[in-house]
This record gives C-alpha cells, sequence and structure tokens, in this order.
C-alpha cells in the first residue's frame, strides 16, 4: 500500500503527516500529488468531498514554493469563508516542521486593514474567496505578478454561486502562473469552458466517476405528501436519537420557519442562511462544531464549504432540482471513510428526479416507510435504556448514596422503577404520538418503481395535461379553485417572484398550482381545491410591505 513518504514530498511535511496520522494517501492524493510535485503541469481533479483534496494540493505547494522569498508564489481560490479558513487551518498543520513559510487567509466580513497589514508582512501562500480578492486587486492591496501556482478548489460550487466572472478576472490578473490546478466534485459544462480557455493540455485524474456518490453514503427516501413534510421531518429526527445533522430546504424563509418550529418543540437546532451577519454565522457554526447543536438547517448557498466531521445524516426537506447540488448535499456526510446516511423527504410526483439522480450519480435509493409514533417511542426508548446502561459510574463517589436510595425505594418493586424512568423520560414522546397518523402515500408506492422511460412518457403526459386541461378543469368546476389575492405588478413582482413568494408563505409546492393572471394591484391564482385553503390561510392577514394582504376564493365571493 502507498505511503505519503512513497510519493516524494520534503521530509518535513512527511513529518507532520504522520503526526496528524496520515499514513496512506486517499485515492486524489496518490494520483495527484506526483504529478503536482513538478510545478509545471495543469492539473483537474475529480473528486467527491471528503476526499482529502486539501493535503492533494497542499502538501505540493508546500513542497515546492520556495520560502526564502517572501512575495505570493501561490493563491488557493475557494468558494466561502469556512472552507478558506479550513485550508489555512490545514495547511498550517502541514507546515510545522517547515520554518519561513506563511500563509494568509483573506474573505469578505473580516477587516481588510488587518488582511491587507498581513499581507505586508510577507507572505507565499495566500488562500481567497473571490469577492475579497478582487476588492484587494482592485486597490492594489495585493501583488499577484509573481504567482506561480493558481489553485481551484470546490471550482463546481464556485460557479453555482455566480464566480464564473470573478474567476476569469483572477485568472487574468495572474500573467506569470506556471500551472492552475482545478479540483471539483463534478464536472458541469462552465468548468470545461474555463479549463479550455485557461489551461493548456491539463493532466485529468478522476477519481470514481463523474457525478457518482459516494460509496459510504446510504441514500434513502419517504414518500409523503407535500402538507405532510414537517411531520415526516420531526419522525425522521426523532426516529435517529443521536442525530447529528445537517437539514437542506430550498429558500432561507423555510430555514428559518422550521429550524424556530423545532426550537419550540424542544430541538437543539439553529438556522443558517444568507440573511445572517458574519458575526451570527460564525456563532451558528461554532455551536454545532461544538455540538452544542444537534441539527443545523441551511439552505445551499449557505451551506457551501461547510466542513465538520462526524455528521451522520443529510436530510433534504425537499429534492433539489439539480442533481450536482444533491451530490454537494450528500457530501456532506459519509467524509473520510466514514458511513452517513442521505435522506429525502418526497412527494410521489418527484418519483423522476430520484430516477435521474440514481442514473447520474450512480447510486441507489432505497425506500422506508415514514415510522409510525409507536416505531418512533420505541426506538427512543430502547436508546435510553442502552445509554442507561453503558453510563459510567466510576467516577463518582456513588456508594455514599446507595443506603439512602435503597432505602427510598425499598416498597417499590424493580419494574415500578423502570416504569417511573420510562415515564419521566418519555412522557413528552408517548402524549404526542399517541394518537399520530400514518404519514405513509401507500396507494402510491408503484409509482416510484416504474422504469424511468415510462416515468419520462407520464411526465410528458402530464406536462401536456398540465397545459391543456388545467383551465378545461377550472371552467367545469373540476380539480381547480381561483384565489383572489390584492398583490399585484405594482408590488414589484414580476410572475416569477410572485410564484415563489406565495409557494414561500404557504409551503406548498408549485405542482398544485395552474395559471397566474396578474394585474397592476391584484392577481387571479388557480390551485389545486385540496390546497386552496392553505393557502388563504397563509397568506390572508399577514403583511407585505406594510401592509394587509387579503385573499380569498374568487369563485366563493369575490373580491372583499
Amino acid at each position: 500500500m502507498m505511503t505519503f513518504e512513497g510519493l516524494g514530498i520534503d521530509a518535513r511535511l512527511i513529518q507532520a503527516t504522520t503526526e496528524l496520522g496520515y499514513i496512506n494517501p486517499t485515492a486524489i492524493q496518490e494520483q495527484a500529488i506526483p504529478v503536482l510535485l513538478s510545478g509545471t503541469k495543469d492539473f483537474i481533479g475529480l473528486a467527491q468531498t471528503g476526499t482529502g483534496k486539501t493535503a492533494a494540493f497542499g502538501l505540493p505547494l508546500l513542497h515546492i514554493i520556495d520560502a526564502a522569498a517572501k512575495y505570493p508564489q501561490a493563491l488557493v481560490v475557494c468558494p466561502t469563508r469556512e472552507l478558506c479558513l479550513q485550508i489555512v487551518k490545514e495547511i498550517e498543520l502541514f507546515k510545522k516542521y517547515m520554518t519561513g513559510v506563511s500563509v494568509v487567509a483573506v474573505y469578505g466580513g473580516a477587516s481588510i486593514g488587518l488582511q491587507i497589514r498581513d499581507l505586508k508582512r510577507g507572505v507565499q501562500i495566500i488562500v481567497a474567496t473571490p469577492g475579497r480578492l478582487i476588492d484587494l486587486i482592485e486597490r492594489k492591496a495585493i501583488n499577484l505578478e509573481q504567482i506561480k501556482y493558481v489553485v481551484l478548489d470546490e471550482a463546481d460550487e464556485m460557479l453555482n454561486m455566480g464566480f464564473q466572472d470573478d474567476i476569469e478576472f483572477i485568472l487574468k490578473n495572474t500573467p506569470q502562473r506556471e500551472s492552475t490546478w482545478l479540483f471539483s466534485a463534478t464536472m458541469p459544462p462552465e468548468i470545461r469552458k474555463v479549463s479550455k480557455r485557461y489551461m493548456k493540455d491539463p493532466k485529468e485524474v478522476t477519481v470514481g466517476k463523474v457525478n457518482t456518490a459516494n460509496k459510504s453514503i446510504d441514500h434513502q427516501y419517504y414518500v409523503t405528501t407535500a402538507h405532510h413534510r414537517y411531520e415526516t421531518l420531526k419522525r425522521i429526527i426523532d426516529f435517529n436519537p443521536g442525530i447529528y445533522g445537517i437539514i437542506f430546504t430550498r429558500t432561507k424563509l423555510d430555514a428559518q420557519e422550521i429550524s424556530e418550529r423545532l426550537t419550540r418543540e424542544g430541538y437543539d437546532i439553529d438556522a443558517l442562511h444568507g440573511d445572517l451577519t458574519q458575526g451570527q454565522r460564525d456563532k451558528v457554526m461554532g455551536q454545532f462544531r461544538e455540538k452544542s447543536l444537534q441539527l443545523l438547517i441551511a439552505t445551499d448557498v449557505a451551506a457551501r464549504g461547510i466542513d465538520v466531521q462526524g455528521i451522520t445524516h443529510v436530510i433534504n426537506f425537499e429534492l433539489p432540482d439539480d442533481v450536482e447540488i444533491y451530490t454537494h448535499r450528500s457530501g456532506r456526510t459519509g467524509r473520510a471513510g466514514n458511513h452517513g446516511i442521505c435522506v429525502s423527504i418526497v412527494h410521489a410526483k418527484e418519483a423522476y428526479k430520484l430516477k435521474q439522480i440514481e442514473r447520474i450519480n450512480n447510486s441507489q435509493f432505497h425506500k422506508l416507510d415514514i415510522p409510525s409514533g409507536k416505531d418512533v417511542c420505541r426506538k427512543q426508548f430502547f436508546h435510553f435504556m442502552d445509554k442507561l446502561l453503558s453510563t459510567d459510574i466510576s467516577h463518582g463517589d456513588y456508594e455514599t448514596y446507595v443506603p439512602m436510595l435503597a432505602e427510598k425505594f425499598a416498597d417499590i418493586s424493580k419494574e415500578e422503577i423502570l416504569k417511573r424512568v420510562a415515564a419521566m423520560e418519555f412522557d413528552r414522546f408517548l402524549k404526542y404520538y399517541e394518537n399520530s397518523e400514518d404519514l405513509n402515500i401507500r396507494e402510491r408506492d408503484r409509482t416510484i418503481k416504474r422504469e424511468p422511460s415510462a416515468d419520462r412518457n407520464d411526465r410528458s403526459r402530464s406536462r401536456d395535461s398540465d397545459r391543456g386541461d388545467s383551465r378545461k378543469e377550472y371552467k367545469g368546476g373540476g380539480g381547480y379553485s381561483r384565489l383572489f389575492v390584492n398583490l399585484g405588478t405594482k408590488d414589484g413582482f414580476f410572475k416569477a417572484s410572485f410564484l415563489q413568494f406565495v409557494l414561500d408563505m404557504s409551503d406548498l409546492k408549485k405542482e398544485v398550482l395552474g395559471r397566474i393572471d396578474m394585474k397592476d394591484m391584484n392577481s387571479w391564482i388557480e390551485i389545486d381545491k385540496g390546497s386552496a385553503q392553505q393557502m388563504i390561510r397563509a397568506l390572508d392577514g399577514k403583511k407585505y410591505k406594510g401592509r394587509s394582504i387579503r385573499m380569498n376564493d374568487a369563485d366563493s365571493g369575490g373580491r372583499r
């Protein structure tokens, strides 16, 4: 088996990695490091998150830079502040026995003055987020003229976040670079374009298939109705005592609302989304890393660059539209060879998405029944008993209290003591789940099992039906209601933003909607009759920009 020593890196780096417990390189490290040690070859490394990409480029950079030269020689560009700090932390550990080597992180949300001061002291390696780096370039506070090596880490993430122009600007401002190293979990067409424009005959290494899911991750899904998603989420959390995970939502509104609901119900959870200040974000991440938070709920944008060890579960409150986003979400668990679970809560109509992800990621989803209330209570009970039996009692002077305890419980049987302990611990669970309903959609299970071709044909027919029949159903008094709302284009809405607004407010899916007619001051929404009242309850009487929203069924009384 290959060792780091066999890869040919500096003995001082071997000493540091050995102390860190790194003996055998991962697949991406084993294939990338020998190529990168030459320093003059453009390189593309494709591997999943959590496979050791930082060491794959960090160790070669430390090996080939000139420690005596006190100017920037290597630039690492990454999408987020968290990843930036993580990379610097790892490189600092690797260079423990290399004197004179300096690494500086530059990122938004921190004092640019202090970062400029650190750069002026002399630095060989800069790790940066695109926005702050461009700010420093435009201020002429950073000199990239002598940069030889540029590393683009999590390149697909940066493109997903809209940084393509920024990346090209940065590459244009490193005219003397000898090589560009690009690391990514997936290979979308935009990355291929950047590589063709700025790289010359790059050596490409792929660990596993492109977009392939981590084999250490078990992909599971539960099928329920749209209005049972939240209850299903609670069942999943309660059925997995000891869970330490990230819940992904589409919108920051969902993230905040679900976080608040779960917090009110006693869960250790907080939200991570774009409305947080950098200080608030750091506080949430600090609590999550310290495990004072059991769960983190986040949007895709807010969670980019997060690397936290030991995450047991990733939960998709809804499936993302993009397969690559699913790959990145699931990659937050099952890292460094550990086992992880990625759970998705899906609607029966989303079967085609599962098939698509399975096909592209070369992974397999396992359908599970949503646990019943009794299942949850049983699982929690046995978890508690296991904790009770494994509790360490060797470090306390408990013997002093045993006679008093024996006297106190002398007239109570062991069975009654166990019942009382169970009642103290599980009273909340038992009451909550006593009459809980079945959240599964059993009659629709066959939808999930269809062949992909059948799914595509059905979807095609469904789309044709949606286009042609939704208005017919409405006119004939079929499956649609027509809602009136006193919001329109003069409130700053376009149809797309209005659609997103009503869906975010009501926690409904776009599949329940038909045609939307927007006027200056009012709009009319066709909606599945079974979902109409949920939307009315969610919007009617709420405030938008200081004025009350009025929504009602246009066919049952029109405007008020």
